[in-house]
C-alpha cells in the first residue's frame, strides 16, 4: 500500500507539474525556463515535438552525469523523463493548443500560475523518492564533481541550456529570469504540506 501511495504521488505530481510547465510554454514570447527555452527552438529549428526534445535532453544528460558523477547510469531516471516528456505533448496538444493568448496581461497571469502549478506538482512529485529526472540529477552530478552548493549547481545547469537557447534564439526573456528565481521557492511553499500528508498516509496505510 506505501508502494501505491508513492506511486500516485509519482503520477499525480508529474502530472500537475507539466501542467504548470505547459503554461509557461504557451506564453513562451514573454521568456519560459532554460530548458524549456531550449525545447521550444529545437522544436522550431529541427522539428519533432516538445516533449520529444524533452525526453532526448534526458538521455543525453543521463550519460553526462555518469562522466560527472562517475557512477553507473541511472537508466530508471529515463523512465521519468519518458513520463515527463510524453505528459508534455499531451497537454500541449490536448488543451494548449485549443486556445490563443494575445493580451500581455493574461500572458503573465498564466506565467505567474503556471509557475504556482509547477510548484505546487513537484513538491507532490518528489515525496513519492522515485528516480528522479535527469535534469535533477544533472544539478546533483555538478555539485559532487565541482564541490559546489545546490544554488551554484542549479545555476550552473540553468546556463548549461540557456546558452544553446539564446545562439538558437529561444523564448528567453525577462519570464526566464522569473521562472529561474520563483520555481524554487514555490516548491518549498507547497513541500512541508505534502512531506506531512504522505507521511500520514504511509501510516494510516
Amino acid at each position: 500500500m506505501k508502494f501505491f501511495i508513492r506511486l500516485l504521488f509519482f503520477i499525480i505530481g508529474l502530472s500537475i507539474m507539466t501542467f504548470g510547465v505547459c503554461m509557461t510554454i504557451k506564453v513562451a514570447d514573454i521568456g519560459v525556463g532554460a530548458w524549456d527555452a531550449l525545447n521550444v527552438v529545437l522544436t522550431e529549428k529541427v522539428g519533432l515535438s516538445v516533449g520529444k526534445w524533452v525526453m532526448i535532453d534526458g538521455a543525453v544528460l543521463i550519460f553526462v552525469n555518469v562522466l560527472l558523477a562517475k557512477k553507473r547510469p541511472d537508466l530508471l531516471s529515463f523512465l521519468t523523463i519518458i513520463f515527463i516528456g510524453s505528459l508534455v505533448d499531451f497537454w500541449l496538444i490536448t488543451v494548449f493548443d485549443l486556445f490563443k493568448v494575445d493580451q500581455f496581461i493574461v500572458k503573465l497571469a498564466m506565467l505567474l500560475v503556471g509557475i504556482l502549478i509547477i510548484g505546487f506538482g513537484a513538491a507532490i512529485y518528489l515525496q513519492a523518492k522515485f528516480p528522479q529526472s535527469p535534469i535533477d540529477n544533472f544539478m546533483l552530478a555538478i555539485k559532487e564533481r565541482f564541490h559546489v552548493n545546490l544554488m551554484a549547481a542549479k545555476t550552473i545547469g540553468e546556463i548549461t541550456a540557456l546558452i544553446p537557447a539564446f545562439f538558437l534564439k529561444g523564448p528567453i526573456s525577462y519570464g526566464t529570469i522569473i521562472i529561474t528565481f520563483t520555481v524554487g521557492p514555490a516548491i518549498q511553499l507547497f513541500f512541508p504540506y505534502f512531506e506531512k500528508l504522505i507521511k500520514r498516509l504511509q501510516a494510516k496505510y
